[in-house]
């Protein structure tokens, strides 16, 4: 029993709804019948000062108690109103008595028998004349509704208990409503990440109709499986990638190690640099990949230091200027006007800049130029800005470029030798520096990176 979250809600709201309706419906019907009582005796009232006006009315015309008028309007309350008068004078004489006609009525069989242990009220009001005392005027009532009164506030409770019950339906009907519409949601997200477990990639949770609360996670579910998604499409295009990479100098140090064993070719110097080039080949693969393994540590422990960002520049330049030299590309160094220092690991940091700057050099064509700079644009941070003259990229390809073995154009990367990781290696490194990396490119125009360094831990 209330094994679901739909059964507990549906549960919990009726049983709250109940409470509150009996509650209200208590209130009502115990604040009507005071209501209803304290009218009925404020009626009663009226209409004994209005007994007692007409009798000092009479007295101060005739000098002595008469029965008429008196006498009918006491009889018109017995009759009508349950309300019976006895009149005394001062001396304790009785003088009129209208509670003998209920006996009358009853014997004549013109009004309910008086129920056994009938309960009586009875009031007692002084009558004056000139501020003398006249007599005293009891009235009698019995406890309780009578007659219509009851009837009335019967009908009144059943209306009220009519409402109780319409309510309690609805209550249970809205609420069974509510409950599914609430788990709906939650339906749909439990039947997708069953889904998603089942490794079906494609799955996605439809927003419409979802209340805020469940389309977060909804929203959140489904950027989760299109990451999934591209993962596995980055994790298949990698093994094809990879397999490519090895599978080109494998074929070719089998053929030639084959060669050399039927004796097709002699083992010339020449020859065995040939193989000895394609074992680099391998070897470098492996080693970039050990690079990103490395990179992605998240134990990963940087011995941050101060550096200064000229001196950054400057051994920059002396590493890869040959490099652009033998290339025909030009590298431009853009000094800072005063020193710019901030805290880095400066193995990993020129690591960092070291594959940005094989990026840029590797896709600047010859007659081209690279441009290093300094930036302090970003506050509390110290950036590098490598501005290339390169085929630049697409700009659906800019968001994805630091994604492990991701390839905008394969046939570009093929020709350069490229795996795709060499960038995820700088991504991975700055993270670990708490660092951030902008990028803007146009296609043929070229690309400018620009990687902003924390200038305090």
């Amino acid at each position: 029993m209330l094994q679901t979250l739909r059964s507990k809600i549906l549960f919990y709201l009726v049983l709250i709804s109940m409470i509150g309706i009996l509650i209200v419906s208590f209130f009502i019907q115990y604040g009507f019948e005071e209501s209803f009582n304290s009218y009925l005796d404020r009626n009663r009232e009226k209409k004994i000062d209005r007994v007692i006006t007409e009798i000092e009315k009479d007295y101060k015309k005739n000098g002595h108690f008469t029965t008429d008028p008196v006498s009918g309007l006491l009889h018109e309350h017995a009759m009508t109103d349950q309300l019976y008068f006895q009149l005394y004078d001062r001396f304790g004489q009785l003088q009129m008595d209208s509670s003998n006609i209920r006996g009358m009525l009853n014997s004549l069989g013109l009004t309910e028998p008086a129920p056994i242990g009938e309960e009586w009220h009875s009031r007692t009001y002084t009558i004056k004349v000139n501020n003398a005392i006249i007599g005293k005027l009891v009235a009698l009532y019995p406890k309780g509704l009578i007659d219509d009164e009851y009837t009335f506030i019967q009908t009144i409770q059943l209306y009220i208990y009519a409402a109780v019950c319409l309510t309690i339906v609805l209550a249970i009907i809205f609420s069974m409503l509510f409950s599914k519409k609430l788990t709906f949601g939650l339906k749909k997200l439990s039947f997708a990440a069953g889904e998603l477990q089942q490794h079906n990639l494609d799955i996605r949770i439809p927003l419409s109709g979802l209340p805020t609360e469940v389309k977060q996670i909804a929203i959140s579910f489904n950027n989760l499986a299109e990451s999934l998604a591209k993962e596995e499409m980055l994790r298949k295009q990698f093994t094809g990638d990879l397999a490519h990479e090895l599978r080109t100098p494998l074929a070719t140090l089998r053929s030639q190690i084959e060669a050399f064993q039927d004796g097709i070719w002699e083992p010339t110097p020449q020859r065995l640099q040939t193989s000895h080039e394609e074992l680099m080949r391998l070897v470098r693969l492996v080693n970039e990949l050990e690079k990103l393994l490395a990179a992605e540590n998240p134990q990963i422990r940087l011995e941050k230091i101060e550096l200064e960002a000229g001196s950054v520049l400057a051994a920059l330049w002396e590493i890869f200027m040959p490099l652009f030299k033998e290339k025909g590309v030009g590298l431009y160094i853009e000094e800072p006007q005063q020193e710019e220092m901030f805290e880095a690991d400066k193995d990993r940091l020129m690591q960092i800049l070291s594959n940005v700057l094989n990026n840029a050099l590797k896709y600047t064509p010859e007659g081209k130029n690279v441009t290093i700079s300094v930036q302090t644009e970003m506050e509390g941070y110290v950036g590098f800005k490598i501005q290339d003259e390169g085929s630049g990229m697409n700009e659906d390809d800019i968001p994805h470029i630091f994604e492990r073995f991701y390839r905008g154009d394969k046939s570009r990367d093929r020709k350069t030798g490229g795996v795709g990781i060499g960038l995820s290696i700088v991504k991975a490194l700055m993270d670990a520096h708490k660092g951030v990396i902008k990028v803007k490119s146009r296609l043929n125009k070229g690309t400018s990176i620009t990687l902003w360094f924390p200038q305090e831990d």
